[in-house]
């Protein structure tokens, strides 16, 4: 949490902190930077990622309980999955994922077409033979079904989507500027709503006026700059919608 402890210090600083009281407590941090992730998974493509995530199958059992951090399951894949029909030996999808790359390298014969001919064939066989995992996921609670039982312990790998986590959305040189002055934008305004309560601390020389009025003025103008930048990418990011493989 390194560097999530760094943009908390740094909001602080923004706010006057170690020159002034500033009257947050690091609750109020804390949600500060929960609006920011929240917001930003919202709205950008770059937190979510494709994923191979292990998983092991267990002798009478069919549902998984998986990490909230998965959005969606694409896919079950085993390290032997389907058979090659030439040679008898066994095909792996992860070798196949090589062989595109390679195939499409340098206009070697077959190219696409004999790659997506052997993927066809896998998928063919896997269905013929039960090599194939049928699978219900419940985005909800998170839940993987597994409609076949195993009859032994059995290492399988998930392709999921996944949320990118914390610290590596702050470690983006486009995304991590734009959470903290989220994040600060709103610990203003939750400073505004404090100091707000009164408007003047009782003195000598007749008391002092806070500013709330113009911390909650400048906090609602940068959310609404920040919101407006990233619905037009100026953040450096695309827009949520598919999401492209590569």
């Amino acid at each position: 949490m390194a560097l999530k402890d760094d943009a908390i210090k740094e909001i602080e600083l923004r706010l006057g902190g170690e020159m002034v009281d500033v009257e947050l407590d690091p609750v109020h941090y804390d949600l500060a930077m929960k609006k920011g992730f929240e917001k930003y998974r919202q709205r950008s493509e770059n937190s979510v990622e494709e994923a191979y995530v292990e998983l092991t199958l267990i002798i009478d059992t069919q549902v998984y309980q998986l990490p909230n951090e998965i959005i969606e399951v694409q896919d079950i894949l085993t390290r032997t999955s389907g058979t090659n029909a030439s040679s008898g030996n066994d095909f792996e999808p992860f070798e196949a994922a090589y062989l595109n790359s390679y195939l499409l390298a340098g206009g070697r014969a077959g190219g696409l077409a004999t790659f997506d001919a052997l993927q066809q064939h896998r998928e063919t066989l896997g269905r013929l033979f039960g090599s194939e995992y049928l699978f219900t996921w419940d985005s909800r609670t998170h839940r993987l079904t597994v409609h076949r039982k195993v009859k032994a312990d059995t290492t399988v790998y998930l392709k999921v989507f996944k949320h990118v986590d914390d610290e590596s959305l702050l470690s983006d040189i486009y995304g991590g500027p734009w959470i903290r002055d989220y994040a600060l934008a709103h610990a203003k305004l939750m400073l505004a709503e404090a100091r707000g309560k009164f408007n003047t601390i009782a003195g000598p020389q007749g008391g002092t006026s806070l500013n709330a009025d113009m911390l909650r003025q400048d906090a609602q103008a940068s959310i609404e700059k920040l919101e407006q930048d990233i619905r037009m990418y100026a953040s450096g990011e695309s827009s949520l919608g598919y999401i492209t493989i590569g």
